[in-house]
């Protein structure tokens, strides 16, 4: 089973993203705030990370830089949600593996999830 982590601090949002997550047969961590992903990620094993853009403290497009500049974590594909997609547009995206402007459908969601584990599963048998 596909292990999935979630950062948003839209208590809702984590609630109806875990629910359809799981339904779709992958294991969901949610998190409404996050101090140290690394601690996170080396705990849950995560094959994917959807981080909002803005949280409380740090906004996801930095924590999502800090995945993809470590090397032992740059591999894990890295979702970003976001109500201001014109502002990461124009930031480069964090080197995210997608974003996704709220609102979003979930079958989209559904959809991206599936795409950035196939691509990342895909890379690694190779």
């Amino acid at each position: 089973m596909k292990r999935i982590l979630i950062v948003d601090d839209d208590i809702s949002l984590l609630e109806i993203l875990e629910s359809t997550l799981q339904y779709s047969n992958y294991r969901v961590k949610t998190l409404s705030e996050c101090y140290d992903i690394f601690s996170e990620i080396e705990g849950f094993e995560p094959d994917l990370v959807i981080l909002d853009y803005i949280l409380s403290g740090i906004n996801g497009g930095e924590i999502c830089h800090q995945i993809k500049s470590n090397t032992a974590t740059a591999c894990i594909p890295v979702i970003i949600i976001t109500a201001y997609p014109r502002i990461i547009e124009s930031l480069g995206a964090y080197r995210s593996d997608a974003m996704l402007p709220k609102p979003f459908n979930l079958s989209d969601l559904l959809y991206t999830v599936d795409t950035c584990i196939s691509k990342q599963s895909a890379g690694m048998s190779r």
